[in-house]
């Protein structure tokens, strides 16, 4: 089957979900690929050896199963390669160790997620990189920060727990011009509902531990790239000899099946929890991208397909006292549970920490709690929440 048509009309997303990536066919008919694990691969003769000549080499370069998943992101990133990486995290250090050298400039969106900001603030420093934030509203205003050596600009949209939205294509142009590369943090919309190749990125990057594995018990990241900037992001992974399991990779796969169905399930959640908040008093402000109230949300509505199931929220109270409120706040909750991944079926809440922004520092309103919205039934998350209200409020 083709993976974008069907007779004469372009297929849905769930269609393309269900049979992207591997051709049944092309392994005596079962509809999911094998797991191959495997370090060592056999030549027929020294001449294929020598010059390589065969699809798989070596097991850190890639067995089916990991080429099967790397297919399927490549066809939902519109990419011209896709790496595959034991982290989130790894998906973005790699891509900077790639594209950046000693005496090179880079900028770093000053709402990026907390440990790229301490890999930048140390390992990149340390090789001498210089490393500058900036605000994720500038837009086409980062023309003022270009230097004849920047070399890379990191973006991400939403930004992480607070939610900003950035205009990527702006940003994107912008850098173009002074020939620097462009990189984007899309865990949050993941390719289904923003394909950032598409809107001038290069080097699009996923922890795909969050939706595409979308039960909590993987972690992986991906990086996909575009015709000009693959061959320099694949050789960096083969000199580093950073590589994705079989086994991750399978059951990544697996669940990007599903995901279309699950996102459109987190999204629905998700709206109709953070529109509740909206009207609770003890909320002050409700951090979602796809909600009116949002500063961002007319370039979400203009950039994205749909929105995810995180965000977050400012609960009011007085800073003197804010942390007893949210740590009141959470230990009330019985169906959201304490931890830092989302995506995943459960219901997670996190008290975040933003002490570490230069530019966007946190609300001065209260703490920022950060929620997951996962599988359950609503009603049953918002009661929870509303354990966690009077909790908050007889603290």
């Amino acid at each position: 089957m083709d993976n974008k048509k069907s007779g004469n009309h372009a297929v849905g997303i769930n269609t393309r979900l269900a049979h992207l990536g591997h051709d049944p066919h092309s392994f005596y008919g079962f509809v999911n690929p094998p797991i191959v694990r495997g370090s060592t691969v056999l030549f027929p003769n020294c001449d294929v050896m020598e010059r390589h000549d065969q699809p798989y080499t070596y097991g850190t370069r890639g067995t089916p199963t990991t080429n099967a998943l790397c297919m399927a992101l490549n066809e939902l990133e519109g990419a011209a390669g896709t790496i595959l990486v034991p982290s989130g995290l790894a998906a973005i250090t790699i891509p900077f160790l790639a594209f950046l050298s000693s005496g090179d400039h880079a900028l770093i969106v000053d709402s990026v997620y907390g440990p790229c900001r301490h890999f930048c603030d140390t390992m990149l420093t340390r090789m001498g990189v210089e490393v500058e934030y900036y605000d994720p509203a500038i837009g086409s205003g980062i023309e003022a920060l270009m230097r004849p050596n920047t070399r890379l600009v990191h973006t991400e949209a939403p930004a992480s727990n607070t939610f900003e939205m950035q205009d990527i294509p702006a940003i994107s142009e912008v850098a173009h011009r002074h020939g620097a590369v462009v990189t984007m943090d899309n865990t949050w919309a993941t390719p289904l509902y923003f394909r950032p190749l598409d809107f001038g990125v290069d080097i699009s990057m996923h922890a795909v531990t969050k939706y595409p594995s979308g039960h909590a018990d993987i972690v992986m990241g991906t990086v996909s790239a575009n015709a000009a900037h693959w061959p320099r992001l694949l050789e960096a992974q083969g000199a580093l000899g950073i590589c994705g399991a079989p086994e991750d990779s399978y059951l990544i796969l697996r669940g990007l099946r599903t995901m279309g169905v699950r996102l459109a399930h987190h999204e629905k959640s998700a709206l109709d929890v953070a529109r509740w908040l909206e009207s609770k008093s003890e909320v002050v402000r409700v951090l979602h991208p796809a909600l009116e109230s949002f500063p961002g949300h007319a370039l979400w509505k203009r950039d994205f397909k749909g929105s995810s199931g995180v965000f977050s929220f400012v609960l009011g109270a007085d800073m003197a006292v804010a942390k007893k409120k949210a740590h009141a706040f959470l230990d009330a909750l019985s169906i959201f549970g304490l931890g830092y991944s989302w995506g995943g079926y459960e219901s997670l809440a996190v008290h975040v920490n933003l002490s570490d922004r230069t530019i966007c520092k946190a609300p001065l309103e209260g703490p920022v709690i950060r929620l997951q919205i996962g599988m359950e039934d609503v009603e049953d998350l918002k009661a929870d929440l509303e354990n966690g209200f009077a909790a908050a409020g007889a603290a």
